[in-house]
């Protein structure tokens, strides 16, 4: 079954170590990272996706705001210049272990960053990168 990311959280999976806003969310990212190292299929989506799913019944969900949406346009831009030369677009997106590889090497040097300024995970994620990823769960695919 294909999983459904916005263009940011193509980032934030880069550094998910098993922390999040709710218990709830949490094990939904866990289960949605796995499913990612068995081999399921990615579609990019705009709005809210599978990892935002455990927060769209919360009154003070901020995945429908305006910010993230803006996050999503940074991130696609960004991601997508580095992997192919041109912004990502919406629809199936595959990911080698090369191109995993490749994200972490400019998340590390602050090159595909520029959506994650402001976020509350900020220095969270920062230090992970910092740590060569150590004890993230996403496995580059074979």
């Amino acid at each position: 079954m294909t999983i459904r990311l916005r263009a940011h959280h193509l980032l934030c999976m880069l550094t998910f170590a098993g922390k999040g806003y709710t218990p709830a969310f949490v094990a939904s990212y866990k289960a949605i990272v796995k499913r990612l190292n068995d081999g399921a299929a990615i579609e990019l989506v705009d709005g809210p996706d599978d990892i935002c799913v455990p927060m769209l019944n919360d009154n003070t969900c901020h995945c429908y705001n305006e910010s993230v949406r803006e996050r999503d346009r940074l991130a696609a831009h960004n991601i997508g210049l580095l992997l192919s030369g041109k912004p990502l677009s919406i629809g199936p997106l595959r990911l080698s272990g090369e191109d995993i590889s490749r994200l972490r090497l400019a998340f590390q040097d602050g090159s595909i960053r520029q959506a994650c300024a402001g976020c509350e995970w900020y220095e969270l994620c920062t230090g992970i990168a910092q740590t060569n990823f150590r004890g993230c769960r996403l496995r580059p695919p074979q």
